[in-house]
């Protein structure tokens, strides 16, 4: 009996040493293929970088992943409880591996097996950890056995607190959202240090299946899968029973987080992406979780905007229907025949409809949704049609929603254009629209288009000539003028709009009425290099030709450009440099770009609750005098009084501007500007061609600009323009520029650099005279 234990107990010692062997072959023949985990200790999951509004506000975010990385110590005990209790109760306890876990599990996956219920796992936290951030989803003994291995190891290189946070900043959660952080703002809008035990075990109960879980699937099984982890927080002492019996009782609450007017901002959010990826890479843009501010002001956007949007539709209109979508052969799942492409945003409210029945007085409609609507004869006036010639039956139309289910038709305009609002004393651009939908196209005609400015090209011309003894009171010649461009090149004949002459003019008149003829003599005059050195320093063009055309626009520049570039006749004549990206800051608060170049010179030396005032200086480069850009300033307030933008009169306010049209009506312009804000706007086609007659830079640019304008500055924001220094005003005759008389009725304020004055006389310079094809006089 003796032998017969004997040989069972070295029967047993050798198969547990040749098992002990074995396990110990697998272990060092896995080993060598266990990636390095040791980066684990430093490492930081990918986080979204965020642009904000100048007021704070989340604007979008830049990520493969939503993410927002959190430290262990800022993870309130509520949400970690709740974790445990779903995922791992044992975490503070284990190596790595649960061992009672695993045997749990192996018993009660027997009788699954044999109730054909579905198994369980057993991996622990830190298992997860090791699957998520080192290996595959791959389902296999293979997988799991370095699973296991790499959790051991994890266990002995990190604390159990950096393993839970590198758990909890990294797991999926459904609706995009990676980490307890960025599901708490997806799920609830909140900061996650303000859930309660309620919300967090709805997050605790996503890891298993977030896509199943998902509340905003199946808000029924998400609540039954939470109350699941309420259960598992009172079996382990995390609530008591009372607080167990109202938790469960309570309905699922979701508060899905909003970013403000997104549709709206799409183009400028698009050109702060591209600027940023460029400055920092698209790896660190997309994985290093900056905070970008940014000077966009979400209201003045939305304005934009609409007022763009307006614009370009009203324009469509005046010319008439084009036709529908597309015709289809009517189902109930009609919508479904649409491609994608003629989905709209949101915030220009139209839908897409199908004509069902045709009626002489209305037209009956199908939109999306099935809803039933009709489009009256007085919602498609603008047409100039007739039902009939209008519609077929199974036309797809755009329409937009009036009252009850009465609809107007709509048409996407063929035509496009941008708008540009920006802050003249810093370059700061607060708002930016390229388009009537970015859906549509992403191309950005605020930015990237470039085109002809025309007319509106001409107030730098006139500044040029104020910088050189030019005054608003010379007179020059309105006349026919022919011009060689060089041989085997026809000679240039440059005419005014209307092909009139006007003889001798002032140069007030002639920016105010947008004269050609006098633009080009006041060039000629000057020298045509002097005139392209000054638009490269303004930064109009790049490399503009040395030609007399460009005095007229001839060039191609960007809205923008043109637009920043306006901004020296409102500061004080410096040139500033738009400003897309106030700040750039990494996680760590640290600032890696900031783009603001003023300088408080007092502010160490004043106190908060004394009376004086900080002092701002800034390092812009004057680029033309302040008096000169004043008086370009005083012409152009001109221009909306008398002038090509008289329309804006009726507005009451204080505003100066330009309006600019290429030849054959081709591209439209008006630039405007208060005394805080400048706003360029552009219009034209992509493919460009004539907008066609009458079609001018008053016509279709300057009623955007107005409505824009209407809807978003007060006539107290309005204020008059400053006057510099050097600047004597003076009363004056608008047609001859010669000092008023007692009798005189039409009269102007003209304003003179003060160096031009003498005894209340304005200085005349004859050694400025030209011959009598150039006939130009100075006052």
């Amino acid at each position: 009996m003796t032998n017969l234990f004997k040989n069972i107990f070295i029967a047993f010692s050798g198969l547990l040493l040749l098992f002990s062997i074995i396990i110990l072959i697998v272990l060092w023949s896995f080993s060598n293929s266990i990636p390095d985990y040791k980066f684990l200790k430093n490492y930081k999951p990918p986080v979204s970088s965020k642009m904000y509004s100048g007021n704070g506000e989340l604007v979008a975010d830049f990520s493969k992943e939503k993410r927002i990385f959190i430290p262990y110590s800022a993870i309130p005990k509520n949400v970690i409880n709740s974790f445990l209790s779903a995922e791992d109760k044992n975490f503070f306890s284990h190596p790595g591996v649960d061992a009672k876990g695993v045997l749990r599990a192996f018993i009660n996956n027997i009788k699954n097996l044999m109730t054909s219920k579905r198994l369980e796992g057993a991996s622990t936290i830190t298992q997860q950890v090791a699957k998520n951030f080192l290996l595959t989803n791959e389902v296999s003994l293979n997988r799991k056995i370095k699973e296991a291995i790499l959790a051991f190891r994890i266990e002995r290189a990190l604390t159990k607190e950096r393993i839970l946070e590198l758990y909890l900043n990294q797991i999926y959660l459904g609706s995009g959202s990676y980490g307890v952080a960025a599901a708490s703002l997806e799920y609830f809008d909140k900061s996650i240090k303000e859930l309660n035990y309620i919300e967090s075990a709805l997050l605790a109960a996503l890891p298993k299946a977030p896509s199943k879980y998902n509340p905003y699937r199946d808000i029924e099984l998400a609540k039954f899968r939470r109350n699941l982890v309420l259960k598992n927080l009172l079996d382990n002492n995390f609530l008591n029973k009372d607080e167990f019996i109202k938790f469960k009782e309570q309905p699922i609450k979701l508060k899905k987080n909003k970013k403000i007017f997104l549709e709206d901002a799409q183009y400028y959010i698009e050109d702060v992406r591209k600027n940023i990826i460029e400055k920092l890479t698209y790896d660190k843009v997309y994985k290093q979780g900056y905070n970008i501010n940014t000077p966009i002001n979400l209201n003045l956007q939305k304005i934009a905007t609409k007022s763009l949007r307006d614009g370009l539709i009203a324009y469509d209109q005046r010319k008439g229907w084009r036709g529908p979508i597309k015709n289809i052969n009517y189902s109930k799942d009609w919508f479904k025949k649409i491609d994608k492409k003629y989905k709209l945003e949101k915030s220009i409210q139209w839908e897409i409809a199908v004509v069902k029945n045709i009626n002489q007085f209305n037209t009956e409609i199908e939109t999306k949704n099935n809803s039933k609507g009709i489009i009256r004869y007085k919602d498609i006036s603008w047409t100039k049609k007739e039902f009939d010639d209008l519609f077929k039956k199974g036309d797809v139309i755009y329409v937009k929603k009036l009252n009850k289910n009465f609809y107007s038709l709509q048409q996407l305009p063929k035509i496009n254009g941008g708008i540009v609002v920006m802050d003249p004393f810093t370059g700061r651009i607060l708002a930016l629209s390229g388009g009537f939908s970015f859906k549509n196209t992403e191309f950005n005609r605020a930015s990237q288009a470039l085109r002809q400015p025309g007319s509106a090209f001409k107030p730098f011309v006139y500044a040029l000539a104020l910088e050189n003894q030019y005054t608003p009171s010379s007179l020059v010649l309105d006349a026919p003028l022919v011009l060689d461009q060089g041989i085997d090149l026809k000679k240039w004949k440059p005419e005014n709009y209307g092909k009139k002459f006007y003889g001798l003019s002032t140069v007030r008149v002639g920016l105010e009425k947008s004269r050609n003829l006098m633009t080009v003599r006041v060039a000629q005059n000057l020298g045509i290099d002097k005139v392209a050195n000054f638009s490269k320093k303004m930064k109009i063009y790049k490399k503009p030709e040395e030609l007399l055309s460009i005095s007229l626009g001839s060039a191609e520049t960007t809205l923008l450009n043109l637009t920043s570039a306006y901004c020296s006749f409102v500061n004080g004549g410096k040139l500033i440099n738009p400003i897309l990206i106030d700040r750039i800051q990494d996680g760590e608060g640290n600032t890696i770009i900031n783009n603001e170049n003023r300088k408080c010179t007092n502010c160490n030396n004043i106190s908060f609750t004394g009376k004086d005032f900080p002092i701002i200086e800034d390092n812009f480069n004057q680029i033309i005098s302040p008096q000169t850009a004043y008086q370009i300033t005083s012409i152009l307030q001109g221009v909306v009084t008398r002038g090509t933008g008289k329309k804006l009169k009726k507005l009451g306010l204080n505003i100066a501007g330009k309006t600019g049209t290429t030849n054959e009506n081709t591209d439209a312009w008006f630039i405007g500007y208060t005394s805080n804000l400048v706003i360029g706007v552009y219009v034209g086609m992509d493919n460009p061609k004539p907008l066609g007659k009458f079609e001018t830079g008053s016509k279709a640019a300057l009623p955007i600009f107005e409505n824009f304008v209407k809807m978003s500055i007060k006539k107290s924001e309005a204020r008059p323009f400053k006057v510099p220094a050097g600047i004597t005003l003076m009363v004056v005759d608008p047609t001859t520029g010669e000092k008023a008389k007692f009798t005189s009725k039409n009269t102007i304020i003209e304003s003179y650099k003060s160096e031009n004055i003498s005894d209340g006389k304005v200085l005349y310079l004859n050694n400025n005279r030209l011959d009598v094809n150039n006939i130009l006089r100075f006052y």
